[in-house]
């Protein structure tokens, strides 16, 4: 099925239970006089919201690209994803308030087996619905859906604790609804907060997944003209929409043709593979024969820091006294330029008659 079709079937199962789960428990909450079950209800409530919000979005999400948003509209499940967040977080703060309100004037609830029956039934529903959402999410990379699953599980511990405090207060008479509800809050702003966090992170642009770019780097170095693969990129545009751009080093004598035949089959390889299209550079390698006792010399002084992760890209323009290279320098380095200019200048001590060219590139992926 498709992936859009699939979320929003998950949803709309999560918004028929969840408007079972605030009319049953509304009912017992406004009976009993209940401000833990009351609370539980409004939380129930906000999950219908929550996929309500996650259906527009990804309806949004799946539009056609189009002349303003070539890459798609894919970005817009992350912003789903923030709002949904937003929606728990703003539940977990009034969950607090009324908290509070309900230790300071405690009144009286009024309990009964088939009341304490019901939010046991709630319990399952809810741990049910929320594993089953999270791991739909899961499987289609889904950060809304994982939001709204891991909302629904926390809703179950919410039941839970009000099961326990109605349990403890029909058979001792004793009142700790309020309490409950303060440690019910806490774990719902908890979980809001780490999905937020999650949200905010994919619109921003996080680091590559490890796992995936080695596997890319590994798929590439399988063509026997590749000595290497660096500075991979991988552009996040949604969910299921990445792009990546990444250089590769070559023999010096390669000519244009040859290299196109093989950046067409590298690219043609890992959108097979990964279902990535990529965009390819080149870096011709001459650091042999001649040039070797400059490329030696660079790696001995490069080895005198710590904070240098790797050169790349070297490249000896004789005929207009030029070295060319890339440095990688670990992003806690105090300052880059420094390093950069002690580097050039060690070389200059040895080698004078050549004008360094350096590239600075940030560590963006493992």
């Amino acid at each position: 099925m498709e992936r859009s079709k699939v979320i929003v079937k998950t949803s709309i199962l999560g918004i028929v239970a969840n408007v079972f789960l605030v009319i049953f428990k509304l009912t017992i909450g406004l009976l009993s006089n209940s401000i833990a079950i009351i609370l539980d209800a409004v939380n129930n409530l906000t999950d219908v919201l929550s996929s309500v919000v996650t259906i527009i979005g990804t309806k949004l999400a799946n539009k056609a690209p189009d002349k303003k948003h070539p890459y798609g509209h894919g970005r817009i499940e992350y912003f789903t994803s923030v709002i949904v967040a937003s929606i728990v977080l703003l539940a977990g703060i009034t969950a607090v308030r009324e908290s509070v309100i309900k230790i300071i004037n405690p009144g009286e609830t009024d309990y009964s087996i088939v009341f304490l029956i019901i939010i046991a039934v709630a319990v399952l529903v809810k741990f049910f619905l929320g594993r089953y959402v999270k791991k739909v999410g899961k499987k289609v990379n889904s950060q809304s859906l994982v939001a709204s699953g891991q909302d629904a599980f926390m809703d179950a511990v919410v039941s839970f604790a009000t099961l326990i405090g109605g349990i403890i207060n029909y058979v001792w008479s004793l009142s700790i609804e309020g309490y409950l509800g303060v440690l019910i809050s806490i774990f719902i702003i908890k979980s809001a907060l780490e999905m937020l966090k999650e949200g905010t992170n994919s619109i921003l642009g996080q680091r590559a997944d490890s796992e995936l770019s080695k596997k890319m780097k590994e798929a590439v170095m399988t063509f026997d003209e590749v000595q290497g693969v660096y500075d991979l990129n991988l552009h996040n545009y949604g969910p299921s929409s990445t792009v990546a751009s990444f250089h590769i080093q070559v023999r010096n004598d390669m000519n244009a043709g040859e290299i196109h035949i093989l950046t067409r089959e590298i690219a043609y390889k890992v959108y097979s593979d990964f279902g990535i299209a990529v965009t390819i550079g080149i870096y011709a390698a001459n650091d042999k024969g001649e040039f070797g006792e400059i490329k030696e010399e660079l790696e001995n002084i490069v080895s005198e820091y710590k904070e240098v992760l790797q050169i790349h890209g070297f490249y000896v323009d004789k005929e207009k006294s030029n070295v060319f290279f890339d440095l990688i320098i670990d992003f806690d380095a105090k300052d880059k330029k420094k390093v950069e200019n002690e580097i050039v200048s060690k070389l200059k001590q040895k080698f004078p008659e050549y004008n360094y060219n350096i590239i600075l590139d940030p560590d963006i992926t493992d």
